[in-house]
C-alpha cells in the first residue's frame, strides 16, 4: 500500500472521473472496521447513538423500503442501509485519516487547505436485499461549492451479483441535473446520458479502495446474494465550504483536526 497516487492514476482520476487505490485497509485495519460496524448496528459499541443518522433497509419487513433517516439507533440488527457520523467514531477517523487520503485531498483542495468531512458514511446492501440506487450525481444544494472527491472502501468483495457500483467513465465534466438537490436524472436524462453508453461495474476486493469525483455518473442495483456488501464512504470538502443552514462540519486534514482519545 501507497501513501500516494501515481502520475497514471491522477490522469485517470482526472479523464475518467475514478481511478482504482488498489489494497487500502490492511487486514488488520479491515477486521477492525468490519467488527466495529457490525458493534455499531447491534447496539453494542460505545458510541453516541444521538450524534450518528441511521437508516435501516427495510422499515417494515422484506418487502418493504428503506426507512427514514434519523439520529439514534433503530434497533439491534445487521440490516442497516446507511450510518452516518462514523467520524465520531475512533476506528473509522483514524482509517479516515490515513497519509493516503490526505495525499489525495491535498492534491485536490490544495496543500495548505483544511480539509472537512462532509460525511463518513457506512454503506450497506444486506444479504438477500438491498436496495436499488438510480442513476445520480452527489451534490449538495446546501453547500456554497460542491465537494470534489470522495474515497469509496469496500468491507466485503463488492460483485456483479452483491450490487457492486456502475459508473459512467468521463461522466463527471459538469452537473446534468443542476436543479436536482439529490442530482438525479430524469428519464429523458438517462437515455442521453447512460443509455447510448458504456457502464463499467467497479468490482472491488474486501479493503480494495476506489477515488470517485463526486459529479461521477452512478448507480447500483440490489444484493442477490447471501453475503453483504458492507463499504465505507468518506466525502471529503474543503474546510471553508458554508452550508446555507449554518451546519458546521469536522475538520479532519489540517489546524483543528479532529482527534478522539
Amino acid at each position: 500500500m501507497s501513501d500516494t497516487l501515481s502520475t497514471a492514476q491522477w490522469r485517470e482520476f482526472e479523464g475518467r472521473g475514478y481511478t482504482r487505490l488498489g489494497p487500502v485497509a490492511s487486514p488488520v485495519e479491515l477486521a477492525a472496521l468490519q467488527g466495529r460496524i457490525d458493534e455499531i448496528m447491534l447496539g453494542t459499541a460505545d458510541v453516541d447513538y444521538d450524534r450518528m443518522l441511521m437508516q435501516l433497509d427495510r422499515a417494515d419487513g422484506p418487502d418493504s423500503r428503506p426507512g427514514p433517516q434519523s439520529k439514534g439507533h433503530k434497533g439491534a440488527t445487521l440490516a442497516y442501509r446507511k450510518i452516518q457520523d462514523l467520524e465520531y467514531d475512533k476506528v473509522f477517523l483514524d482509517y479516515l485519516q490515513k497519509p493516503l487520503f490526505h495525499h489525495i485531498c491535498a492534491r485536490i483542495y490544495g496543500a495548505a487547505s483544511r480539509v472537512a468531512c462532509y460525511r463518513a458514511m457506512f454503506m450497506n446492501k444486506p444479504a438477500g436485499y438491498g436496495t436499488d440506487l438510480k442513476w445520480h450525481q452527489d451534490r449538495w444544494q446546501n453547500l456554497d461549492r460542491d465537494p470534489l472527491v470522495t474515497v469509496w472502501t469496500a468491507l466485503d468483495d463488492a460483485t456483479l451479483d452483491n450490487g457492486c457500483v456502475h459508473v459512467i467513465p468521463a461522466s463527471h465534466g459538469r452537473l446534468i441535473n443542476p436543479d436536482s438537490g439529490s442530482g438525479h436524472l430524469t428519464s429523458e436524462q438517462v437515455q442521453e446520458q447512460v443509455d447510448q453508453r458504456d457502464a463499467v461495474p467497479l468490482e472491488l476486493a474486501a479493503g480494495e479502495g476506489m477515488l470517485l469525483h463526486n459529479w461521477l455518473l452512478h448507480t447500483s442495483a440490489d444484493n442477490c446474494t447471501q453475503r453483504p456488501r458492507r463499504a465505507f464512504s468518506v466525502c471529503y470538502m474543503d474546510a471553508a465550504t458554508r452550508d446555507s443552514a449554518g451546519l458546521e462540519y469536522n475538520v479532519v486534514f489540517g489546524a483543528g483536526a479532529l482527534q478522539l482519545g
